[in-house]
Order: C-alpha cells, then sequence, then structure tokens
C-alpha cells in the first residue's frame, strides 16, 4: 500500500487558522501557534457575547417597558401580571417598541391590564 503524505492536510488546516485570525496585532496573525490560541479564545468569547446580547436586550426591554409603565401609573410586574391575565399575548420586545413609538397605544394596553387586575 503506498504511504500517504499529510503535508496538504496540514496546510490547509493552518491557513484556515491564519485566515480566521486575520487582522489579529502582532504574530497573532503570523505564526500559527499564536494565531490558533487566539482563534479558540476569540470563538469562545463569540460565543459567550451571543449568550449576553440576548440577557442585554431583554433588561433593556425591561427599562423600557417600566419606565413607561411608571408613566401610566402603574409598575413593570403588575403591568406583566394584569397582561397575562387579560390575554394579551405580546412579549417584551414589541412591548418596548411600542412604550417607545406609540405612547398613546402603550397607555391603551395599560389600561387593558388595569381592567384585569
Amino acid at each position: 500500500m503506498a504511504r500517504v503524505k499529510g503535508a496538504m492536510m496540514t496546510r490547509k488546516r493552518r491557513n484556515k487558522v491564519l485566515k480566521a485570525a486575520k487582522g489579529y496585532w502582532g504574530a497573532k496573525s503570523k505564526r500559527f501557534k499564536m494565531a490558533k490560541q487566539a482563534v479558540m479564545k476569540s470563538g469562545n468569547y463569540a460565543f459567550i457575547g451571543r449568550k449576553q446580547k440576548k440577557r442585554e436586550f431583554r433588561s433593556l426591554w425591561i427599562a423600557r417597558i417600566s419606565a413607561q409603565a411608571k408613566v401610566n401609573g402603574m409598575n413593570y410586574s403588575t403591568l406583566m401580571h394584569g397582561l397575562k391575565k387579560a390575554g394579551v399575548d405580546l412579549n417584551r420586545k414589541m412591548l418596548a417598541e411600542i412604550a417607545v413609538a406609540d405612547k398613546d397605544a402603550f397607555a391603551a394596553i395599560c389600561e387593558t391590564a388595569k381592567a384585569a387586575l
């Protein structure tokens, strides 16, 4: 059986890592060993960041809803409880958009929640 050499696949693997490390500072974009470590670390940061993004947006939406609910004489938790009892199925993202863009509509939503309590 013929001997198979691994140079081609090794070069492809290394080039893939170096391409991912393009633009990194210093030797991290030039040397394979350092590039590999930097790419692995940045992949971990990216994974964590995708989770944090969801967390941060949810807290932003809640802050916006809470601020507008206070203007309408309610607090956040009673508003959400009232909406659940009234059967209004709006997520926090949409409620926050309504709170920012259309204050009259949000006031009507608050009245619906108050009526359900």
